[in-house]
């Protein structure tokens, strides 16, 4: 768990001190102002806003994902075209300016020292950037914050780490020592924790596990959200209630139909899981409760194929061919009508098995980029940047937006009262 001692130290860049104290003066009556740190393309960010925050700040330093954000703004969507890149290393900025003035704090830290695909350096990976989410919100004293990361921030291994992270972030002023190792300010924490007692800001924190597909998503992506209200605000929250169900959506193909009779397709023949499942549900008198899952063939049935032979498709943005799809073991794609499979990003090129499809005629090809992002819940008319790799890198890191929205529209219903 110990790693070298990160200083919290001073802005390097003037220039980001500059753009700081000039957005500070932003005021707008009934507007949760926000900040968004490792804004990436824009999933949590784009949500957040439809939630009712406006963003006085997105912070990244991927040139990519930055040339993406500024593609968007500059074409004009009114979605977005308010919003202010600082492209900037978060090590070389101070937020201090803007103590007081933010409703909210939200970002996704890196995932890849967490993720179970990645090399699991934890914090001794160089990509941990928590220190520096647990800073700004020392710095800006937001009255509430959110932040995403991957379920393997849950493991066993990181267990010890991750405790370390939350009470940090419930104490965000008790900041480690030069004389101490991450053990010493763990254990501080944690008697300033038992005691009840903290004479300084704290925050109240929640966090938890989140399957995107309850929530509407069309994608089996489960991701940990960490939640924080400023304790002296006295508010009472719980994450928000799923809406979507797997039962409903095996109940939906082969008890009833509807899910067929619906897209108007030919029913398809259930697999053994399938079959055991509805009986095993029959046999305990299942009643639907939620709305079914969405799956790929509702999500993007409405796109024309992408073809072999052509760059573009139909004047539809980022829907080109990608070819290369191999299947093995292990490796093969998502079902049309079944959410998708996680979308990953990767450390070196995009992972095939979680990005491709599945056709109804049992060949495969990769997704296209706008099908991906359909996937993550982006809208049409949102441009990804970049080669097919970058783009899907992109669209791999980022929170979906309508998961996004729904978290945050319940963080935004409690902060106006």
């Amino acid at each position: 768990m110990d790693g070298a001692f990160t200083p919290y130290g001073n802005v390097k860049s003037e220039r980001s001190r500059t753009l700081l104290k000039s957005w500070r003066g932003f005021s707008m009556t009934d507007v949760l102002k926000s900040i968004e740190l490792f804004t990436g393309g824009g999933g949590l960010a784009l949500g957040l806003e439809q939630s009712g925050f406006r963003h006085e700040l997105l912070l990244e330093i991927n040139q990519n994902a930055n040339d993406t954000i500024k593609y968007n703004i500059k074409n004009g969507n009114q979605k977005f075209s308010h919003w202010k890149i600082l492209e900037d290393n978060i090590f070389d900025v101070n937020f201090q300016d803007l103590e007081g003035s933010i409703d909210l704090v939200a970002g996704g830290p890196p995932c890849q020292p967490f993720s179970l695909g990645g090399k699991h350096k934890g914090n001794k990976d160089k990509r941990d950037l928590f220190p520096q989410a647990v800073r700004v919100v020392k710095q800006v004293k937001p009255r509430a914050f959110i932040f995403e990361n991957v379920r393997g921030l849950l493991r066993p291994s990181f267990s010890s780490y991750f405790a370390y992270v939350i009470l940090q972030l419930k104490y965000p002023t008790v900041t480690r020592r030069s004389s101490e190792n991450n053990e010493d300010h763990l254990a501080r924490l944690e008697k300033i924790e038992s005691s009840g007692i903290s004479s300084d800001v704290s925050y109240n924190v929640v966090f938890r596990c989140l399957n995107a597909a309850d929530f509407g998503v069309p994608q089996k992506r489960e991701r940990v959200f960490i939640v924080g209200f400023r304790s002296d605000l006295g508010f009472e929250w719980s994450f928000p209630k799923k809406t979507h169900g797997d039962d409903e959506l095996l109940w939906a193909k082969w008890v009833t139909g509807d899910y067929w009779n619906d897209l108007r397709i030919d029913e398809k023949k259930p697999q053994k899981k399938d079959i055991d499942r509805i009986k095993s549900l029959e046999r305990t008198g299942f009643s639907p409760v939620f709305q079914r899952w969405k799956t790929i063939r509702e999500t993007i049935g409405d796109l024309p194929s992408p073809q072999r032979d052509t760059l573009v498709n139909f004047d539809i943005t980022n829907h080109e061919y990608r070819s290369g799809a191999r299947v093995y073991k292990g490796h093969t794609g998502s079902n049309m009508d079944d959410p998708s499979k996680t979308l990953k990003a990767g450390d070196h090129g995009v992972p095939g098995g979680e990005n491709m499809i599945r056709l109804d005629d049992d060949s495969y090809r990769y997704f296209t980029v706008r099908e991906s992002a359909r996937v993550q819940t982006f809208p049409d008319d949102f441009h990804f940047c970049g080669s097919w790799t970058e783009a899907m890198r992109q669209i791999g890191n980022a929170v979906p937006p309508e998961l996004a929205r729904i978290v945050g529209k319940s963080v935004a219903e409690q902060l106006m009262g």
